[in-house]
């Protein structure tokens, strides 16, 4: 029976250099999550406005319910400039005070999430009170739910506050690798070895898994009682990684909320976050059959930790 998974969060439209396209982390592991046979749920807001309109059109179009994407009629749709460093890594600028600032606590995000098997929530929508509000009590509403924190860092807004009260809402949290060391400063975190900050962040916050995605290096878990797990990453040409921490997620999230131990869904999340590097964009389309037929047959590097 497939698990109903609710993403809680930002809707924008990415601009590249090439133009525009639909993005925003919870609209991308939504879609991640159906691709997979899960019953995925966006919970956000646009502007009524053009970009609003058009973003409504797309998620449709995409298989994204809109039914729980909220209108604004004051704040506008929010946008991020996306440009590429010399590494070929993805550079976000996201707009101030945009409607997924001011997404409402409402009866019908309080009914979805009561019946949901996993919340997932990140940084960025915290910028604000009404948002940031919202989120806290969709939390405390949702206490037989396993809650996913996604702390993606954003330029321009870090609140150790919020971290803090984020991270011990969470039962599981994903961090990127170079992010590690602007957390461990900014929680006052001593560590050696990232494995080390692992166990110190599951320790202080009492988080049952916490997982550190190392890019084409593979990835890394620790789960508070089972103790460390590590995929390798997998040889293969990026072509970007645009929606790759999600995938990852999704497909994470897509074994462990289906009862498989830890490191078969980090083995699997590893999969569909490096299938989707191969992809352009964060929606293209794959299945699970081609994430299994993507382990079968591509090789992966040697394992370092």
């Amino acid at each position: 029976m497939a698990k109903k998974i609710v993403a809680f969060g930002e809707v924008v439209w990415d601009i590249l250099p090439n133009g525009k396209v639909l993005g925003g982390t919870p609209s991308n592991f939504v879609f991640r999550c159906n691709s997979l046979g899960e019953e995925g749920y966006l919970l956000s807001r646009v502007g009524d406005d053009e970009l609003g309109m058009e973003a409504i059109d797309t998620l449709i179009k995409l298989g994204i319910s809109d039914k729980n994407v909220q209108l604004d009629p004051v704040f506008k749709t929010g946008t991020v400039e996306v440009s590429f460093n010399e590494n070929d890594e993805a550079v976000y600028k996201v707009a101030h005070d945009v409607a997924f600032d001011h997404i409402e606590f409402s009866a019908e995000a309080l009914k979805l999430v009561r019946k949901a098997d996993c919340l997932v929530f990140g940084l960025l929508p915290q910028r604000f009170g009404l948002s940031k509000n919202t989120l806290r009590e969709l939390i405390k509403e949702s206490p037989d739910s396993l809650h996913f924190f996604d702390l993606k860092l954003f330029e321009h807004f870090f609140s150790r506050k919020v971290v803090k009260r984020l991270l011990k809402a969470a039962n599981v949290v994903r961090i990127k690798e170079k992010e590690i060391e602007f957390l461990a400063d900014k929680l006052e975190i001593e560590y050696t070895e990232v494995e080390d900050f692992a166990r110190e962040l599951a320790e202080i916050y009492k988080i049952d898994i916490v997982i550190i995605t190392r890019g084409s290096t593979g990835v890394l878990a620790l789960h508070a009682t089972e103790g460390l797990f590590f995929e390798p990453g997998y040889n293969l040409k990026a072509i970007d990684n645009i929606g790759s921490g999600m995938a990852f997620a999704a497909g994470f999230l897509h074994y462990y909320l289906n009862g498989k131990p830890v490191d078969e869904a980090l083995k699997f999340g590893n999969a569909v976050g490096a299938l989707n590097t191969t992809k352009m964009g964060a929606t293209s389309s794959f299945t699970k059959d081609d994430v299994l037929e993507f382990m079968k047959n591509t090789s992966q590097h040697k394992p370092v930790l």
